[in-house]
């Protein structure tokens, strides 16, 4: 599996931990949904500030994304 999806998988998993929405994760890390969403999905590839402030907003350390 590639790190995209890796990235992506895991973005997945720590939002619905929170029990949040795509919307939620958009309003709190300043991303649009439809980013968020190519995200989970794998077929974005995300700059070390957007994997930064998806980290700061889920309140996780931005390794544990790639895990």
């Amino acid at each position: 599996m590639d790190i995209q999806r890796i990235f992506g998988i895991n973005v997945r998993q720590f939002r619905e931990a929170k029990s949040w929405s795509q919307d939620k994760l958009s309003e709190m890390s300043g991303l649009h949904r439809t980013y968020i969403s190519g995200i989970e999905r794998g077929v974005r590839n995300p700059t070390i500030k957007i994997v930064h402030e998806i980290s700061v907003a889920l309140e996780i350390e931005a390794r544990q994304l790639f895990e």
